[in-house]
């Protein structure tokens, strides 16, 4: 039998965009913008995506990586304030086994240049399958796929 365990961890991440407030929360509420820089993910095949972005909407990926198997993400919307934030509770799995249970805040603040995007994540880590190190790399590499979608040359791509 795996031992079970669970490890509490949290964690944000800042990164200003050149954008206003406006263009960068739409990246986040358009289901096939979202798609290309959050879901669409290098190393992954098979990959499936949907989102139904309202208070108590849905958002599901899952794709499979040739050497760690197939990964799902399964998320509750519970909080939209148009261009300023979001609140999500997302769970993860590995071949279809738990590996961890998360709470997403993302805030969108005016700057002078554009958009500072904050992400703060609090998650449960379950039985040693996960962490917040890969954790965090991932949504950072998100964000800077995010942050190419934006450019006008692949906004429409």
């Amino acid at each position: 039998m795996t031992a079970r365990s669970v490890q509490h961890d949290s964690f944000s991440i800042d990164r200003d965009y050149d954008f206003p407030p406006a263009r960068v929360f739409a990246a986040w509420a358009d289901p096939a913008a979202k798609k290309r820089w959050f879901a669409d993910t290098e190393g992954f095949s098979g990959i499936e995506y949907a989102l139904d972005f309202k208070v108590g909407g849905l958002e599901s990926a899952s794709g499979l990586h040739p050497e760690a198997g197939r990964f799902t993400y399964d998320a509750v919307i519970h909080d939209i304030v148009e261009d300023k934030r979001i609140v999500l509770a997302y769970r993860m799995t590995m071949d279809g086994q738990p590996i961890s249970v998360s709470l997403a805040t993302v805030t969108f603040k005016p700057t002078a240049s554009g958009t500072r995007l904050t992400y703060t994540e609090q998650a449960a880590f379950l039985d040693g399958l996960d962490n917040a190190g890969p954790r965090r790399e991932g949504v950072a590499a998100q964000l800077e796929a995010l942050a190419a979608q934006l450019q006008p040359s692949t906004a429409q791509a």
